[in-house]
């Protein structure tokens, strides 16, 4: 008895001297992949979850991140070192304000890093995402933070709680900021 196998285009094997044979193979094949689209629904949700993180986090840090920092050392920063007592009170806002950009610039550095990448993902595209990296942005970020809310912004509230002027003078800096700017007519 000779058996004749070929390769059909729609990759089942075609046995010529037993066809029937042939429906039952491409069932394998199917249901081979029928099985695998029936996972597909549970791994529509977290995909769809990841594309929406990763859009989010592009379009909050992109800009929120670089302009927060940029309030900080513009307007936070400055009107703290000015209020600051000479000797060890400004000797030590000073440490702290050169470690809090020296972070800021390192923290800009990883989300550069991995902003191409999680642009793909917002767009469902495939990526190389550094875990490592992103580990890293996170793991340091909420450093940074705590040391902002922990030390630098109580200090802050001490030195420039001392006189009304300097902390009104922060909040009118933060407000022009803030407000949308109109060109004016000529």
């Amino acid at each position: 008895m000779s058996q004749n196998v070929l390769i059909s285009s729609k990759g089942c094997e075609v046995d010529t001297d037993a066809p029937l044979t042939n429906f039952s193979h491409c069932h394998i094949g199917i249901l081979h992949q029928i099985d695998r689209l029936s996972s597909l629904p549970a791994l529509l949700g977290p995909a769809m979850l990841a594309q929406r993180i990763a859009a989010q986090s592009v379009e909050y840090f992109h800009h929120g991140m670089h302009a927060h920092h940029q309030e900080e050392e513009k307007d936070l920063f400055p009107a703290v070192q000015l209020s600051a007592q000479t000797g060890e009170e400004r000797l030590w806002v000073d440490q702290l304000v050169q470690n809090l950009v020296a972070d800021h610039r390192i923290l800009e550095k990883l989300w550069a890093d991995l902003e191409p990448a999680l642009k793909k993902v917002a767009k469902g595209q495939e990526a190389q995402l550094d875990l490592v990296k992103l580990a890293h942005l996170v793991r340091r970020y909420g450093e940074h933070a705590e040391t902002e809310e922990r030390v630098f912004l109580p200090l802050a509230e001490k030195i420039l709680g001392r006189n009304s002027n300097h902390m009104a003078a922060l909040g009118l800096s933060l407000h022009m900021r803030h407000v949308p700017r109109f060109l004016s007519h000529i």
